[in-house]
């Protein structure tokens, strides 16, 4: 099983809202996931975030690997990446 930590979208058509989601990449964009780590509503300005910085740290050492647009936004709440 392959985990990658990934945004689902939420919200309405121009208000859209996106949550952080842990899930099997095998799993579609909006379906299933294994923990919600956080939300992102970019629609704000600025834009509002939120993240629970200790599961996600937990997620990346148990080897899940974030997608790009969620590596930039957990740069922006100041979580560290062992590279």
């Amino acid at each position: 099983m392959s985990v990658v930590i990934r945004l689902k979208s939420t919200g309405t058509k121009k208000k859209i809202k996106h949550r952080i989601v842990v899930t099997d990449t095998r799993f579609p964009r909006d379906g299933r996931f294994l923990e919600e780590v956080g939300y992102w509503d970019p629609s704000k300005e600025p834009a509002v975030m939120s993240v629970k910085t200790e599961r996600v740290e937990h997620w990346m050492k148990n080897g899940a690997k974030p997608s790009d647009t969620v590596r930039s936004i957990l740069k922006k709440a100041g979580i560290k990446f062992g590279q």
